[in-house]
């Protein structure tokens, strides 16, 4: 029927009525919290000058953030490594005794019920800050085969350490299945993996490399990361991941992609994540600051359309905030 008889306002007119036919929900335990664990800080913490309010944590202070987490309901937090020292090879990331190791160790004894997923990946261990080891040519370029092995290495030293979920990022051809296959031989064969399936080479990394320490010392990562021009690789690189034996598979960047969240979501009906990434972050937080839009009311309305995108899960800087503000509703 046509107006005057339909009106589109009806259900518009209050508040209750508005949440009455609300489509999308946005939870805390719908939120991951990233944390850099540094393992050069004794204690305390120091702020990331480009992303305000994150900082590199001691594994005291990650600990601590773990905890808040946990009693604002977030689901989970996201654990990413900074070493005291870096090698060619990485080997810092699947060393029993490394940062994040240690720090998986050190929240799941703290706060047990809360999930701890690792980022699988080298970039933050490499001295040359690529995502693999290097093979032997001219110019110098990522060895798949090579880092992949290493890959599964540090995912099984991650779930013996106690992770929950293991989350490689470093988009090597093959790393899915290959971590799949050591997590079963070595008795992991509950530790889902939850795959970066289509991590595009983004502007929106910058404040990431500088709060991680994992800027590739020469050339880019455009050679394993996507071409953010490309929709249908992205679903082709999903869907190989769920044939390799992903339980999840991640949307990386977040809110240029709501395209390619709603497409991956569709072709794999696996639960999705988006990872609501640094840059995005940064852009809010700056606008914020200069007054040119209400931080509040932009972090929901961000989050809230990757959850209608199809994002079943949103990995963001913003989740305590966002918990905080979810709260005040309820």
């Amino acid at each position: 029927m046509a107006f005057p008889q339909t009106r589109m306002r009806r259900l518009r007119a209050s508040a209750r009525l508005r949440g009455l036919v609300r489509e999308t929900e946005l939870r805390a335990g719908q939120l991951v919290l990233p944390l850099f664990v540094s393992e050069t800080l004794q204690s305390g913490s120091e702020p990331v000058a480009t992303m305000p309010g994150v900082e590199r944590l001691s594994l005291a202070a990650a600990v601590e953030q773990a905890g808040e987490a946990a009693a604002l309901g977030l689901a989970a937090v996201m654990l990413f490594g900074l070493p005291a020292e870096k090698d060619a090879q990485g080997s810092g990331a699947w060393d029993e005794h490394g940062v994040v190791q240690l720090a998986v160790r050190a929240v799941k004894q703290a706060v047990p019920e809360l999930l701890v997923i690792t980022d699988v990946c080298l970039c933050e261990y490499t001295d040359h800050g690529h995502c693999g080891v290097l093979a032997e040519s001219h110019p110098p370029r990522v060895d798949n085969d090579a880092s992949v092995e290493l890959l599964a290495r540090t995912a099984v030293s991650h779930a013996r350490a106690g992770a929950d979920v293991v989350a490689p990022s470093d988009m090597m051809d093959g790393r899915v299945g290959a971590i799949r296959e050591e997590l079963d031989g070595e008795g992991f064969a509950e530790t889902p993996i939850l795959a970066y399936s289509a991590k595009f080479a983004s502007a929106f990394y910058g404040p990431f490399r500088e709060a991680a320490d994992s800027a590739p010392a020469f050339g880019d990562r455009r050679g394993y990361q996507m071409d953010p021009a490309n929709g249908r690789e992205a679903v082709r690189e999903a869907l190989l991941d769920v044939q390799e034996g992903a339980d999840m598979v991640m949307v990386k960047p977040a809110l240029s992609y709501g395209d390619l969240i709603a497409a991956v979501k569709r072709a794999t009906s696996l639960p999705v994540a988006a990872y609501n990434v640094s840059g995005e972050y940064a852009m809010v937080k700056a606008a914020a600051a200069a007054g040119y839009l209400d931080e509040r009311s932009t972090v929901l309305e961000i989050l809230t359309s990757l959850r209608r995108a199809g994002a079943d899960t949103v990995i963001t800087y913003h989740a305590k905030d966002a918990a905080r503000w979810l709260a005040e509703h309820t």
